[in-house]
């Protein structure tokens, strides 16, 4: 099906059903259909046509999530751009992805200004929510009832959105996704998810922008009430699930570390929640279950990339919580199974599919993975070297299909002649209770080439002790994993999905650097 079919979908079986809470604002889902359509009918007597590529600038809001579906509803390709990001790199995106429309939060319009003066295909720009302007006057008016632009087979060809990668190694690539592989991602989630609760709500706080966009479309189309926050905030997350009596969230690791240290933690009902995802980057296993604790048996794990989004694979929350309760605990390592939108595989770096147990790159192939990159023929046909698309993750499968993510490709540490991953040295550091939060990175060293170098932040209230840290890991990992020095910062550089930034945080030991590698 299109992309919008999923949520016209709820529209036709809960029209009564609350769909979504933003503050004081509610709408239903008939009222979430007036609200789309109308909006979508004025952008096509606005101009926009099929296919346009569309932008959309500002924090978590109704309004923002109306849009998104506005614009699919019309036909048009979403654009996701980030307020985080610097806005030189958003200017060079936009022009990149051909970006036509523009519509922002009032708050950004001196931006917005810019961008329409930068960026070559920028012909419209729209404020959300600017007094007498806004959506209000955009859609004031009568227009024409939109045309049924789809087919019985559901345009499974047409692009839904150019997302992008990040480029936190270089210009940002825009993945071609399109309504083959969204839809493959909404109906894996909703397989997953659905009749984990009754009457489900989803909280969105993550930045919908990235993972908590595919999560709430997901959720609407299950039929959930999606309950948004402007951004996150680790108490008001907290304070959010007993109120809206909240069963589904998606959070990354990162996120989800700051909750469990937060003063408040222990103060609120959690006992609604049906599913906590997990995804983005690997979780500590000490945390995840901790969390089981706090939070129940809901965490869950899901695998996968912008290329092939969300869930390649799929950590259930029996299985997880089986794990933390002492049945499998390994698996609190494993992002989870295949689903069946996918296969996955371990590669040799020859094209060699590799047998269970053994490291190597994680590769994918389905109707879950995207098109390619926009304009860039030359990258897609390097990711998807030997017949499979490459995700850069390294990982192994065990004998009942779990797969581990062992590390980034890119985040290898060679030291001392051995290829060291830096996630397992971070899961073993992150069983400390002193510690908050870890990333290792390599350094350079004339003697090991490159050294095992830890950057902790200190749970609040404790100290951490670098040697007592190293002499744990030596005992844990052996004298060639464990960090050769541990700095202590108050806070972790983050990328602006708010993943760690392990190029910034390299980039502190290897200024004057001919290489970052040694």
């Amino acid at each position: 099906m299109r992309t919008i079919d999923y949520v016209l979908r709820s529209i036709e079986r809960f029209p009564d059903r609350l769909a979504l809470v933003d503050g004081d604002r509610r709408l239903t889902y008939s009222e979430l259909d007036v609200a789309t359509a109308t909006l979508a009918a004025a952008m096509r007597a606005h101009g926009l046509a099929r296919q346009a590529r569309v932008a959309l600038y500002a924090p978590n809001s109704a309004e923002v999530l109306i849009c998104l579906l506005a614009l699919w509803r019309a036909g048009a390709v979403w654009v996701p751009v980030n307020p985080r990001n610097a806005a030189d790199a958003n200017v060079a995106y936009m022009a990149y992805a051909g970006v036509e429309w523009l519509f922002y939060h009032a708050g950004f319009a001196t931006e917005a200004e810019w961008f329409q003066a930068e960026v070559p295909s920028l012909a419209h720009a729209v404020c959300l929510d600017a007094q007498g302007q806004g959506l209000a006057g955009f859609t004031a008016g009568t227009h024409p009832p939109l045309d049924d632009w789809g087919d019985p087979f559901g345009d499974l060809d047409e692009l839904v959105g150019i997302f992008s990668t990040g480029g936190t190694t270089g210009p940002a690539k825009g993945v071609e996704v399109t309504n083959l592989g969204w839809g493959t991602m909404i109906e894996t989630a909703c397989a997953a998810w659905d009749g984990l609760a009754d009457d489900p709500v989803c909280l969105t706080t993550a930045p919908i922008t990235h993972a908590a966009g595919p999560v709430a479309t997901a959720a609407l189309a299950l039929g959930a009430t999606v309950v948004i926050l402007p951004g996150f905030d680790a108490g008001a997350v907290l304070q959010a699930i007993e109120r809206h009596r909240v069963t589904h969230i998606f959070l990354p690791p990162t996120a989800l570390y700051l909750l469990l240290a937060h003063p408040s933690l222990g103060q609120h009902d959690y006992s609604s929640l049906a599913m906590f995802l997990l995804a983005g980057s690997p979780v500590s296993p000490d945390k995840l279950a901790q969390a089981v604790a706090v939070f129940g048996p809901a965490m869950c794990q899901s695998y996968g990339q912008t290329e092939a989004p969300m869930l390649a694979t799929w950590l259930s929350p029996a299985e997880v919580a089986a794990a933390a309760a002492g049945d499998r605990p390994e698996r609190l390592s494993s992002c989870g199974r295949p689903t069946r939108s996918v296969r996955v595989g371990i590669m040799h770096d020859s094209g060699r599919l590799l047998p269970t147990g053994e490291v190597g790159e994680i590769v994918v192939r389905g109707a879950l993975v995207s098109r390619g990159y926009h304009r860039l023929p030359e990258a897609t046909a390097e990711v998807r070297t030997h017949g499979w698309h490459h995700t850069g993750d390294i990982g192994r499968m065990d004998a009942d299909g779990y797969l581990t993510i062992v590390d980034r490709k890119k985040d290898m540490i060679i030291t001392g002649g051995f290829n060291l991953f830096s996630a397992e040295v971070e899961a073993a550091l992150m069983e400390r209770p002193e510690v908050a939060e870890c990333a290792v990175v390599g350094v350079p060293d004339e003697t090991w080439g490159e050294a095992v170098t830890a950057l902790v932040v200190a749970q609040a209230g404790q100290a951490v002790d670098p040697a007592a840290l190293i002499a744990f890991a030596k005992t844990r990992l052996g004298g060639v994993k464990a960090p050769k020095a541990v700095h202590v910062w108050d806070a972790l550089p983050r990328t602006p999905a708010g993943k760690f930034d392990k190029k910034a945080m390299r980039a502190r030991f290897w200024t004057g650097e001919a290489r970052q590698v040694h």
